[in-house]
Formats: structure tokens, sequence, C-alpha cells
């Protein structure tokens, strides 16, 4: 039944489009029902941090989508048997299912995989509001700046510009894990690509916060700034090296810690392990991917982990250290020893899912919790990144009361 099914059926693309606006309008009505005095700009940051909040959650669900064997359960995109939800496939997702009942296609999994791509289209509304009203507050600013009664600079509308185009990017990519089957290149670039929306948006509710606070950058002195860097950089392979070992389902290759296969060396093929542009447990000569390249992708994660896990924590010490120091900006010091026990909490969560992953036979909620705490990983690191810079020689200032935590008064 589903060989038979074209990839591609966009007869059902309008109605997706329009649940999409409909799914936005929530969240649209929501920030305009709870700010119903505030000003244009008040109004888009918070929309831009609920936009945030809701590419997080469709982030995770996106983990459950992929964990729970779904992202093929419409084997067509962007409906399901060329249907606007599973309702319209019922007969189609029935007689797959009959024929194979442990398969790709049932209709709990159609409903996931819908879902996921219903929250995705209204994200990309909500992204697109944001990119119009950015434009919007451009225009505005520099029609009334000349006249003094603009004093703050808005957000560079091309922060929400770039995040359109990802976004629509993000789509392609969802169109062909599905019509790819489920190629581990694509979907672990899917997962890589959330979490660089992730980082879009989480720059410019910064930038959102800066502008309506006055409140500059803190001042960090070059070696923490340039451990931050760092700390992001290890993070983002690490993220590739799980999405990664996720969509191989490598995961189980060991199960013990901290050896694995009762080795501190197993038996690991690298070459197999990491040839990137394959099919799904196929190798490109069409044999069988061997137990021992599932190892080395295994094991590799494991190890490049421990190397993280260093880094965050001493990147969190010295976050802290500085937080004590900046007793001439209580503000900054205060943000920095929130990032700093975010990154340790974080780091700590990361380490407990990643064993249970491995020693409790995969569950799925902790499988999900260690996706989340990546994005979240990739959220604090952007956040410490574009809030800060490196310090240099002069005095800073800081308006008094200001604080350039998001969403946050001193």
């Amino acid at each position: 039944m589903t060989d038979s099914q074209p990839l591609y059926d966009l007869a059902p693309l309008l109605r997706l489009m329009l649940l999409g606006a409909v799914i936005a309008l929530g969240p649209l009505v929501w920030v305009w029902r709870r700010s119903p005095g505030a000003g244009h700009g008040r109004r888009l940051q918070a929309l831009t941090v609920l936009t945030l909040f809701l590419t997080f959650d469709l982030v995770m669900f996106g983990a459950f989508t992929r964990l729970t064997d779904s992202g093929l359960g419409c084997p067509d995109w962007p409906g399901c048997y060329g249907k606007a939800s599973p309702v319209g496939a019922h007969s189609e997702i029935s007689a797959a299912q009959q024929a194979m009942p442990t398969g790709p296609v049932t209709h709990g999994k159609a409903w996931i995989e819908m879902i996921h791509r219903y929250l995705a289209t209204g994200v990309g509304v909500l992204i697109i509001v944001l990119t119009v009203g950015a434009w919007h507050q451009r225009a505005r600013h520099r029609r009334e700046a000349p006249q003094g009664r603009l004093h703050s600079e808005p957000l560079n509308p091309w922060w929400p510009t770039v995040t359109l185009v990802w976004v629509c990017l993000q789509g392609a990519f969802g169109a062909l894990t599905v019509t790819m089957k489920l190629f581990p290149a694509i979907v672990t670039l899917h997962l890589v690509g959330g979490l660089v929306l992730l980082a879009l948006l989480c720059v410019q509710v910064v930038r959102h916060a800066r502008a309506a606070t006055g409140a500059p950058p803190a001042p960090l002195e070059p070696r923490l700034r340039a451990l931050l860097l760092l700390a992001l950089g290890l993070v983002s392979v690490q993220v590739v090296l799980g999405g990664w070992v996720s969509t191989n389902y490598a995961v189980l290759a060991c199960t013990t810690f901290p050896t694995c296969q009762g080795s501190w060396w197993p038996a690991m093929d690298f070459v197999q392990g990491f040839e990137i542009w394959r099919p799904l447990g196929v190798l490109k000569d069409g044999s069988h991917i061997d137990f021992a390249a599932l190892t080395a992708i295994h094991y590799v994660h494991r190890l490049f982990a421990y190397a993280v896990l260093l880094v965050l924590g001493l990147l969190a010490w010295r976050m802290r250290q500085a937080a004590d120091l900046q007793a001439a900006l209580p503000a900054h010091g205060r943000q920095l020893a929130l990032q700093a026990r975010w990154l340790l909490g974080l780091a700590l969560l990361q380490l407990g899912t990643g064993l249970s992953n491995v020693v409790l036979d995969w569950p799925l909620v902790a499988a999900v919790l260690h996706t989340g705490g990546a994005a979240a990983l990739v959220l604090i690191l952007t956040w410490a990144i574009d809030s800060s810079v490196t310090q240099r020689q002069g005095a800073v200032t800081v308006p008094r009361g200001a604080s350039s935590v998001p969403g946050v008064q001193a």
C-alpha cells in the first residue's frame, strides 16, 4: 500500500497552511490580550519569546516522533496519503497497518507524525509574523526617530528574515526525511537545523530585551569569552554525534558503563560507522552495516561527551567566579550566576539521561529529555555569548536598574 503512494502529494498543502494559521492564532491572541496597552516593540518581544518556547517544544516533539518510529507514519508529504489529516486517510492507514501491524504506518504513528507537521506549520506562520513585524518596526523607527519619539534602536529585521529562510529549509529537510525513508544524514541535519532555529530565535529574544532596557552587553574577560565559544563549538559537534547515534539506532550498541561490551576499547569499524551518505542500515555497496560500526558510532559519542562535560563544568565554575567579581555591575553578575547554574544543571541532566539510555535500555522519557537537554544547552550558550562582549580597556557603564537578562528588570 505504501509503495504505490506518491512521495509528494501537494493536494492538501493549502489546507495544511490554513491549519497552521489557525494554530498560530492562539499565541497571537494570547500576546495581544496579555499586553493590551503595550507598544509594538513590547508585543513583538513577547511574541518572539513565545515562539522560542513553542519551537523548543517542537524540537522535543520531533525527538518523540523519531524515537517512537513515527517518522514514516505518513509515507508521503506534506499530508497523509494525500489528505490533510489521518482521518481522511483512515482506510489507507488501516490497510497498511493490517498488512504490517508493527510497521512504520499505524494510526498512532500517523497522528504523531501529522501533529508534528501541524506544529511546525504553526511555528512557521509565527516566524512570518515576526518578520513582517520587525520590518514594520524598523520603518516606524525611521519615521519617528528624527522627532525624538523613539530612542532605542529596534531589532535588526534581517534576523527574523534569516530565521524565516531557515525555517523554510527545515521544512524541506522534513520533507526529505520522509521521502528519503529516514536517510540518516538527512534526519541528523534536520535535528541540527532545529537547534540552529532555536539559536536564531534566542538571539532575537536577547536583542529585543537589550533594545527595551537599553542595557549594553556584559563585559567578559577574553579567556572566559573564548571558553564560551569553545563550549558552544564542542556542544555543536556533540549534538551532531548524538544525532548520528540516534538516527542509526546505535544507542544499544553499548549497554554497560563505563566499559562497552565488557571492554574499554571494543571492536569498532570507524570506516563503516562514519560512511555518511548511505541509506539507513545499509552501506553504499548494498551490504548491511556491521555491529562493529554501530559500536564505533556509539563509542565516539560517549568519548566526546567526557570532553564536553569537562569543558561545561569548567565554564560554569569560571562564570560563577566572574559573577562574584561583578560588584560594579550587579545585573550582569546575576545574569552570569544564572547562566552558570543552568549550564551546570543541564550538564548533569545530560549525564543522567545519557547513562539512563545505556543502562535502562533506551527509555523513551530519558531519550526525549536527552534531546531537550542538548537543545537547552545550545540556548543557554547562545544567550551567554550574545549577551556579552570581550572586555576591553575602558569602563563599561550600565544604566541603573537595567539588566540584559531577557525579559528581566533588575
